[in-house]
């Protein structure tokens, strides 16, 4: 999704969290102020070879999801790109799968992402408001390839090809790039791991605006999955889904 497509979703977002376009700009210079200069370089172009014409699946981190059982996907089709979201990067290390893609806003378990990111992993980090110290204290560690984004239009070498949470934020870069297909999993929009008021109340808010972020997503031209605990794949709920709030 273009930018100038995006930009009226994410501002319905900002008014309902009261994002400060200034704190995201001040987070996403400290970005560009950390990153490479070989990150900064062309970071679709950098992209699109990972995921152009194949099968991304994307790894949310719902509770008890455990990695993709990627065997169940029928053989002979086009090759896998495995695209963690964040703290998803664990998972799939842990059952002995290397994402081709991370994305992440560095608030989950970052040493694995420093570890797929070291084999082989292109890391996409984001800059926002709130997480300029986890910027400032993690993206040194990476050593492999990185590209950056933020919320604001695509400059000084940071993409926004669409998307809020790091999920969403992942299916988004997957279509933008040529994904044949896109298959969620390990997408909840309704339970979280937090127990605590104010910070479950949150999660449940932000993950109610990624649902209706794939709504949108789901109406472009790269079918959109979710792909079940049973197996099964169904498509994403999409026609006449969009919410205008």
């Amino acid at each position: 999704m273009e930018f100038a497509e995006w930009a009226p979703q994410y501002a319905r977002i900002q008014r309902e969290f009261g994002f400060s376009m200034e704190l995201e700009r001040a987070a996403s210079e400290t970005l560009c102020g950390l990153l490479p200069p070989a990150a900064l370089d062309d970071p679709l172009g950098r992209l699109r070879p990972r995921l152009e014409g194949r099968d991304a699946v994307v790894v949310g981190l719902a509770p008890r999801a455990g990695a993709p059982p990627l065997w169940r996907l029928p053989q002979g089709g086009p090759r896998l790109a495995l695209v963690a979201a964040d703290g998803a990067a664990r998972r799939c290390l842990e059952a002995g799968l290397v994402p081709e893609v991370v994305v992440t806003d560095l608030d989950g378990p970052v040493a694995s992402e420093v570890s797929a990111n070291a084999r082989g992993a292109l890391v996409v980090v984001h800059a926002h408001g709130d997480n300029v110290a986890a910027l400032t204290r993690w993206v040194p560690e990476f050593t492999g390839e990185l590209a950056g984004s933020w919320a604001g239009p695509p400059e000084r070498g940071l993409l926004n090809v669409g998307g809020f949470t790091d999920g969403d934020r992942a299916a988004y870069l997957a279509a933008h790039l040529g994904a044949r297909r896109v298959l969620l999993w390990g997408f909840d929009f309704e339970h979280v791991d937090e127990t605590e008021g104010p910070e479950r109340l949150r999660k449940l808010a932000k993950l109610a605006w990624a649902r209706r972020d794939l709504d949108l997503l789901a109406l472009g031209r790269t079918p959109l999955s979710l792909w079940r605990p049973d197996g099964s794949l169904v498509d994403y709920p999409a026609p006449g889904a969009v919410s205008t709030q």
